[in-house]
Formats: structure tokens, sequence, C-alpha cells
């Protein structure tokens, strides 16, 4: 029996290695859900490396079980193995082969930051609004803020002075003729909170509500130390810097809730930094826009706490009336002097 050709095998084992590493770069499931525009792109880079990773491995690792095997020390033998002195074309190969790779790798890259708009993202009218932004010390990412703990942490700009444009980061897509983002948000980091305020409506709240399909731009500051602002179903992460201002440009194209974290060590309860960002409808948006400005445009007292025993009942149930399905003039015929809560039972 005729022994196969090498070049046969060697043809045979590249097929191979190239369809199993294909699979793989294509179904290794390691990322999350794809949730923004940018994540297509991120995640092509990586099912490229994968896939080189795969043949790699296989390559390096096929070599060395078949070498074991086929160059064992058979029983018996105790002659010297065959000197080797060098094989210049085989360390040329194997030099060539990871140059070019590394090479090619870092040309997509580039072109994959490029269109992100990472070399210039100032060049895009990431510009931040003219205001103060407001945080509460120390407060809960999960929760708002109160009125009366609010201080400021950014300067108001200057009106005689041109808009401030964030210098890192990662900007609008240099192809998108608008250039304009849809919604703004400014975004302070803190130990250990997220605070995000919109200018265009004065809402301040610990959780980023954006609509989806819809150009967002994050501008990013931090009040103490360096911070980082990571959502990996977006494939996006954005040092926050303190005194220097950095932004994040992307589009959401999936609605659902996604965590937000700080994927920089930046104390001792870093871990629990967390919150999250919520993707609406456009319709969900606009409704939790309005519902939030009403709330936020209360004064402290009816915001922080009410006293209900100093209330008539009118007063107590306008706000739920609606809910209550009670009419207005059924709550007009209500008594004034009428206790609206009961006996408190003394101590």
């Amino acid at each position: 029996m005729k022994q196969i050709p090498a070049s046969l095998l060697t043809l045979t084992a590249g097929i191979l290695v190239t369809v199993i590493s294909f699979w793989v770069g294509q179904n290794h499931g390691l990322m999350p859900e794809q949730a923004s525009e940018q994540a297509a792109l991120v995640d092509g880079l990586f099912n490229v490396m994968m896939m080189i990773a795969t043949a790699l491995f296989l390559v390096v690792e096929g070599a060395i079980v078949y070498f074991l095997v086929k160059y064992r020390r058979r029983a018996g033998d105790d002659t010297d193995g065959i000197p080797v002195d060098g094989n210049l074309p085989l360390e040329a190969f194997w030099t060539a082969i990871p140059s070019i790779l590394v090479i090619g790798l870092g040309i997509y890259s580039v072109q994959i930051f490029q269109e992100m708009g990472g070399f210039d993202p100032s060049s895009h009218s990431m510009i931040s609004h003219s205001h103060v932004s407001a945080v509460v010390a120390q407060a809960p990412a999960t929760e708002a803020p109160m009125a009366g703990d609010m201080v400021p942490l950014l300067p108001a700009p200057d009106a005689a002075k041109p808009a401030f444009t964030p210098k890192y980061g990662f900007g609008a897509n240099p192809d998108d003729p608008n250039g304009q983002a849809d919604v703004v948000v400014n975004v302070t980091g803190m130990q250990y909170a997220w605070i995000f305020n919109y200018p265009d409506s004065g809402i301040t709240t610990g959780e980023l509500h954006v609509p989806v399909n819809q150009d967002v731009q994050v501008n990013l500051v931090a009040q103490d130390v360096i911070h980082s602002f990571w959502v990996p179903q977006f494939r996006l992460k954005q040092d926050a810097l303190p005194g220097q201002q950095t932004g994040l440009r992307f589009k959401a194209s999936k609605i659902g809730t996604y965590p937000i974290v700080c994927a920089e060590l930046c104390g001792s309860y870093h871990g629990g930094m967390r919150s999250q960002v919520i993707v609406h409808s456009p319709e969900e948006y606009e409704t939790w826009l309005t519902e939030n400005q009403v709330a936020q445009q209360q004064t402290p007292n009816a915001v922080v706490a009410v006293n209900p025993a100093n209330l008539t009942d009118t007063e107590f149930l306008t706000p739920y009336a609606k809910e209550l399905d009670v009419k207005a003039d059924a709550l007009s015929h209500l008594h004034t002097k009428h206790t609206m809560m009961p006996a408190m039972v003394a101590d």
C-alpha cells in the first residue's frame, strides 16, 4: 500500500484547521449580547482575533502532539537523537507569519477605531451644554439625588468662550453628515456612584435613560479619582478623569436594561460602583422625560417629605384623584376640618 504524500496530508490538515477556526471564530459565544451599533464593529474584530488564535493553537499544539507520537523513544533504543543545526527557511516562515498577522490586526483595529470616531472626537460636534453639573455626595447609584444635597462639580462655562469639546473619547461616525447628537448626558463619576445629568431638561438621576436608535453623547468627568465607564453590551469603555472631560458617542440598538460598571480600581468599594442604562422606545423615553421633569420641578419639601397631618383631605387626595377615580367635585365637598388619618395611639 502506497504511503499518502505529505503534501496531501498537509493540505487536508490545513483545510480542517481553517474550517474549525472559522467556526470557532463565529460561534465562540464569549461576548455578551449586542445592544449598540458600535458592538458589531468590535465583535467583528474580536471574531477575527478568535479565528486566528484558534488556528495558531491547533497548528502549534497539533505539531507538538504529532512529534510526541512520531519521535517518541522506542523500547530498547538507546541511541542519540538526530542532530539538528537549524533551518533558515523554517525560521523565516514562523517569524514572517506572526509579523503579518500582527500588522494586519493593527491596521484592522485602527480602521475600527476610526469608524467609531476615536481619532478626533472633538471634530464631530461633541460639545457639552452650558450648565452646572449637580450631584449628591456619596449618593447610591440607584437613587435620585435630593434637592437639598446638590453641590456643583463643574463651573458654568463662560458665554464668551466656545463650548468645551472633549479631547479624549469616541466621537460620531466620520461618515455621518449630521454630527449632532440627539441626546446629551453629562456623567459624573465619584466614589462610588455614577450621576447622570440631562442639561436640556435639567433632570439629574442615578441611572442612564436613553432612547433606542438615537445618537447619544455622554460627557464624562470624575469628581475624585479615575473611574472607567463601561457598558459591556455596548462594547464601549472610557475613563472618567478628574479635571478633564472625556466623551463617548453611541447609538443603542436594542430596548432593555444593561449594567454600567466601573472598570478602573477606584477604592475600597470599587466593586459596588454600578448602575444601569435603560434603553427605551422613543415614546417611553418621552414619557420618562416628562414624568421626571415634573417630579424634579417640585419644591424640596414636596419631593423629600410631606407631613400628611398638615394637609386637608382634599389637599392630600388631589394628586391621587385620577388613580383613585375620584371626581374633582367630590373632593371639593370633603369637610375641611375632617381628620384624614386615624387617631394615633398614644405610646
